[in-house]
């Protein structure tokens, strides 16, 4: 019989709000968090504004010396996975450490820590030649991307399979659906799982401005998010973290633990067309939809919710919303589709994660969260994106969905557990 696997602990940093219950609060309020960009002078950049995290580590329980030593995703992964632990209530001792792996999303990796670590030893750039004298010792650790599974390990006393998966924008997801493909076949008994990332920098803000894929919309911040409406000029970079504790069910239940929702179905795929582009019909999308659903038996019509990937690029809104008619059928046209990434913008790596965390949410507490800053529809697209406010309704089942530079495509969906909770 195949193991069934269900979320048990959530730890949330998201701009505007850190921890779960704050993070709920934002998303029933649609509020924004995205600002002027403030952890570096971006003045002379194209895109000026960004969704930033209010977080100071030592606010957050973390030691002066790793508040030094850690980049700032591997902090935010820290204080996430520390709540989701606690949120959990599941211990990792020596006789069950081995059975529990961990498995990180990132796509950009420890970004903040490495451009600093250039700029010190190239003199700002002005020297060919770096300078290794002038480096941190802990270079290495911002270097590999894998630092950031390690440290989550060494958080949840894990000694089981770990991993970083490195996917671009669908990192969180895919980092989610592998943890869950290692319960089900019986490799480990529970994951520490979810996506982290810090990509505010200078230099990943010049990237996007190179492909002009974030929006100008300087003295409008706030506002400047739009998925779905027909002034959205590009994305607004984001930062943060989510970890999910995921175990197989009957272990969840015979520990009496809280479940959140079963996660029963997940899927990726690739276009195997463009590095940033997108073909209009969302046909692999739509795939990854319909292989996601049969893994879980799950019939379009029975989707309540769907949590859009939604950056607010007109390429990206016409294909998720074509794939959701080729996937869901008629049903596309009842089922309520929003993006949060409309109020807490798009922290690449990470946000399939706190996607996740937001659908898990909706699930436990009947709610759809809203598309923030939808005023003016777009008329191509002719579904129910949820504008402005908040509903309140059952949500039973949850679909989510990622899409990434290279060609990238996931979805995932979450099911009630009913009489889950303890």
């Amino acid at each position: 019989m195949t193991r069934r696997v269900v979320v048990t602990g959530m730890g949330v940093v998201a701009p505007g709000s850190t921890g779960v219950k704050a993070f709920r609060e934002q998303l029933l309020a649609g509020r924004t968090a995205t600002r002027a960009i403030s952890l570096f002078d971006a003045a002379g950049y194209r895109s000026r504004i960004a969704a930033e995290c209010d977080f100071d580590p030592r606010q957050e329980g973390l030691s002066q010396a790793d508040a030094h030593r850690l980049d700032r995703a591997a902090q935010f992964a820290v204080v996430a996975t520390r709540e989701a632990l606690a949120d959990s209530g599941l211990e990792v001792t020596e006789s069950n450490a081995h059975r529990v792996g961990v498995s990180m999303g990132s796509a950009v990796g420890c970004t903040e820590k490495l451009e600093q670590q250039y700029v010190a030893m190239s003199d700002a750039g002005r020297r060919w030649l770096v300078d290794h004298r002038r480096a941190s010792p802990y270079l290495y650790d911002y270097f590999v991307p894998s630092s950031l599974a390690a440290e989550t390990c060494r958080v949840a006393g894990a000694e089981g399979p770990a991993t970083t998966v490195s996917a671009g924008c669908t990192s969180g997801l895919d980092a989610i659906g592998y943890a869950c493909e290692l319960i089900r076949e019986g490799t480990v008994d529970a994951m520490v799982t979810g996506g982290t990332e810090a990509p505010i920098t200078p230099i990943t803000v010049a990237c996007f401005d190179a492909i002009r894929a974030t929006s100008p919309r300087n003295d409008d911040p706030e506002h400047a998010s739009r998925p779905f409406d027909r002034t959205r000029n590009g994305f607004v970079l984001g930062e943060g973290a989510a970890t999910l504790v995921v175990e197989e069910m009957e272990s969840a239940m015979r520990r009496r633990a809280h479940i959140y929702a079963e996660i029963t179905g997940f899927a990726s795929r690739s276009n195997a067309y463009h590095m940033t582009g997108l073909r209009p019909d969302g046909r692999e999308l739509a795939a990854a939809v319909t292989a996601a659903l049969d893994e879980g038996r799950t019939a379009p019509r029975e989707v309540d919710y769907v949590s859009a990937h939604g950056t607010a690029t007109r390429q990206n809104d016409i294909h998720e919303t074509a794939a959701f008619k080729h996937s869901l059928g008629s049903h596309a046209y009842a089922t309520p589709i929003s993006s949060i990434k409309s109020m807490i913008g798009h922290s690449l790596g990470a946000i399939g994660s706190i996607e996740v965390v937001a659908s898990a949410l909706a699930i436990e507490h009947g709610f759809v969260p809203p598309t923030a800053n939808l005023h003016d529809p777009d008329p191509e697209l002719d579904l129910d994106y949820v504008p402005l406010v908040a509903r309140q309704q059952p949500v039973r089942t949850v679909l989510t969905v990622g899409s990434g530079f290279g060609g990238f495509q996931s979805a995932m969906v979450l099911r009630r557990v009913p009489g889950g909770a303890a």
